[in-house]
């Protein structure tokens, strides 16, 4: 039998190196649940470009996160400048005419962030603040980011969500954090990606936004089957409720690295159904003609806009002359 002294040793160690672990469904979808028919229309040109040349966003515009604040649409999205990526805001009334406000948030120079991103993030205003999950370090991991006005921000020291134990899903990396409020909790969807660098999609969920627990049955979503659109790895997840339901879109990439936006449902937020080929949203323009990725949703009775990363060149990370467009999900009945 080990000493009392060792035991808690090895079960502080446990806690530490792997995290918090629970059983939990999200809360029931509110609305009657019934048949639909999604239906995608897609704007032809995108809503935010690349920045001009020596920009903070000159190579890529892309991981919009939208939410109302102060009766005005915000808009903290990626930006890549050739080494750095940084995170920046825009402003909009109307969701398609956006204004550049400028970055607000780059990589800290020293501790767990290293000097490569502070970006991909998801935010949401709660309680009179605006609350900014984002990725950055090697590996990746997500911290947090509050402001109570958009231009003075604070980050929480460490992140708020790190690696799984050695041997699990997300070993090697927890990233593109997508936060909801459902209930009385935060619901953090999320990639993780093991020691065979599978990328696959889970959820924890949390009480303040800070202290997190994964849930234990993760991942929510596997890999695509072989020739799927998501194949290769899922990312990038975004979800709401309609129709008495929990819906995701997600990013898909295929085996060529051409990236899709998926579609799939959920009675609990837990098991999810994927959509059948003809829900997959792909590029149809010239400047989204190989990636389309990084959705953010806003609902609006039988519709949803998605505002979505795009690019024309098949690359899973960056350098893909990235801009920002816009889509409407259709939720219509069968």
């Amino acid at each position: 039998m080990k000493p009392a002294w060792l035991a808690w040793m090895v079960a502080a160690a446990a806690l530490a190196g792997c995290g918090r672990y629970e059983d939990f469904t999200l809360p029931p979808a509110e609305g009657q649940r019934s048949g639909v028919k999604p239906r995608w229309e897609t704007r032809a040109e995108p809503v935010i470009a690349r920045g001009e040349a020596n920009q903070w966003d000159s190579v890529d515009v892309l991981n919009p996160s939208v939410f109302s604040w102060k009766g005005v649409l915000w808009n903290l999205y990626s930006g890549y400048d050739g080494q750095v990526w940084h995170t920046g805001l825009a402003e909009s009334r109307d969701g398609e005419h956006w204004e550049k406000k400028g970055r607000i948030l780059s990589p800290g120079p020293a501790g767990w962030e290293g000097d490569y991103i502070a970006a991909n993030g998801s935010a949401l205003a709660h309680e009179g603040e605006i609350l900014y999950w984002y990725q950055a370090g090697i590996p990746p991991r997500i911290g947090l980011a509050r402001s109570g006005d958009g231009k003075t921000w604070s980050k929480h020291g460490e992140p708020v969500l790190g690696l799984g134990p050695r041997g699990s899903w997300d070993e090697r990396g927890a990233a593109d954090p997508y936060v909801a409020r459902f209930g009385d909790h935060f619901y953090l969807f999320y990639l993780g990606e093991d020691r065979a660098r599978r990328q696959r999609l889970g959820v924890a969920r949390s009480k303040d936004g800070v202290t997190w627990w994964k849930l234990r049955s993760n991942p929510v979503l596997e890999l695509g089957e072989p020739g799927t659109f998501d194949e290769q790895g899922l990312g990038e997840p975004a979800v709401w409720i309609s129709h008495g339901r929990y819906w995701m879109i997600y990013t898909g990439r295929d085996r060529s690295e051409v990236r899709r936006l998926g579609l799939a449902w959920s009675a609990d937020g837990v098991s999810w159904e994927r959509g059948p080929e003809e829900t997959v949203l792909s590029g149809t323009s010239d400047w989204n003609r190989k990636v389309i990725c990084d959705p953010a949703v806003m609902p609006a009775g039988g519709a949803v806009r998605v505002w979505f990363g795009g690019g024309d060149v098949a690359h899973p990370a960056e350098n893909i002359h990235g801009q920002i467009g816009l889509a409407m999900l259709y939720l219509e009945g069968k």
